[in-house]
């Protein structure tokens, strides 16, 4: 009988003693990833500062042949009948312009009339520049060609400024192209004439 009780007192002592054991074990493994979470946990901080892009307005023109504002010089030789009556004509001059802004792009001669050099001798001439015209042989800038030129026609130029394009998209080189015609007659004597002629590009 004593034993019987003790055995059975031993038995429920070894179950409760499990019971403990397990639970203490569960709780191990609850702490163990615990501690294991904390320990992979990543600590981050982080820094700023504000970039500032300052821009200014800019606009550039140059004549596509040298990649400068100063063109080579278009020469029209007379050296006949013909041409004296008929007039000469240039190659294309392509000039390009870069600007943030929508422009304009003017055109004018320097002075009211050429010059003429003789011997090495320069002299201001009675030729008016208005025997030299121009029209616009291609317009890739997306302007309005300004009244009174043409793609088909020669305009006479003079010294004041005119609109040759308006309304001429922002971009990078956007591209235009003019030609020449002199048509001088038969009225002046020989010489090399000269003028300056200058496209000025402005933002609108």
């Amino acid at each position: 009988m004593k034993c019987k009780l003790k055995l059975i007192f031993a038995l429920e002592n070894c179950t409760k003693y499990n019971i403990i054991m397990k639970k203490l074990v569960v709780v191990l493994l609850i702490l163990t990833k615990a501690t294991l979470g904390l320990s992979q946990t990543t600590v981050t901080e982080t820094a700023h500062q504000i970039v500032q892009l300052n821009l200014t307005n800019t606009i550039e023109i140059a004549f596509t042949s040298n990649n400068t504002s100063i063109g080579t010089t278009v020469t029209l030789p007379f050296s006949n009948v013909n041409d004296y009556a008929n007039g000469v004509e240039s190659t294309d001059q392509e000039l390009s312009v870069s600007s943030n802004k929508h422009f304009t792009v003017t055109v004018n001669t320097l002075s009211p009339s050429f010059f003429v050099t003789n011997n090495g001798v320069t002299t201001p001439s009675n030729m008016p520049t208005s025997v030299l015209a121009i029209l616009i042989a291609a317009n890739n800038t997306g302007g309005t060609i300004g009244q009174g030129f043409s793609n088909s026609t020669y305009s006479s130029l003079s010294s004041t400024a005119s609109n040759l394009l308006t309304g001429a998209n922002n971009g990078y080189l956007e591209k235009f192209a003019i030609k020449y015609k002199a048509t001088p007659g038969f009225i002046y004597p020989s010489g090399v004439y000269s003028t300056d002629v200058v496209f000025t590009a402005t933002q609108q």
